[in-house]
């Protein structure tokens, strides 16, 4: 069971030359939280979370968000910030980080232990000469494994 089988081939991507602008416009128009981030040859160069924007514009906040189980309503006006313009002018480069990826003929099991070790949602997929084909969320990869398990069970 190979991951390319099993993949999201039409993927939101971004140039390792946008800005964080560009990514939040990306994130907000196709509702994802993984950009994988790649250069002019389409190579996986890195992966932008939404989460790293959301901490440029609230230090701090994302950390503390599992402790605010407490808190009933909403936060006001903390929820209507926006970045200051040398925030939006961030490079993808600066704010990205080092991409986990496998190539399209890698195992299913292979893809979901890298998922569970690095606690991802969303995995890369390239090929042999690094160039981005695909995503596999964990959801993807759990539910192609899941589907042995309806083959195996035989009806009463």
């Amino acid at each position: 069971m190979q991951i390319h089988k099993y993949m999201k081939q039409q993927v939101v991507s971004i140039p390792d030359t946008a800005t964080a602008r560009d990514a939040a416009a990306l994130f907000a128009a196709h509702h994802i939280g993984t950009l994988p981030v790649v250069n002019t040859q389409q190579k996986l160069v890195g992966i932008l979370y939404m989460r790293d924007l959301l901490r440029l514009v609230m230090p701090g906040f994302i950390e503390l968000m599992e402790d605010f189980d407490f808190v009933l309503g909403d936060f006001g006006d903390y929820e209507e910030r926006e970045p200051p313009p040398e925030v939006e002018a961030k490079s993808v480069r600066e704010l990205m980080e080092t991409a986990v990826s496998v190539t399209a003929d890698s195992g299913l099991l292979r893809a979901f232990a890298l998922i569970v070790n690095h606690n991802l949602t969303d995995l890369p997929v390239v090929d042999q000469d690094g160039r981005l084909v695909g995503i596999a969320s964990h959801v993807d990869i759990g539910a192609a494994l899941l589907e042995r398990w309806n083959d195996s069970i035989s009806p009463t």
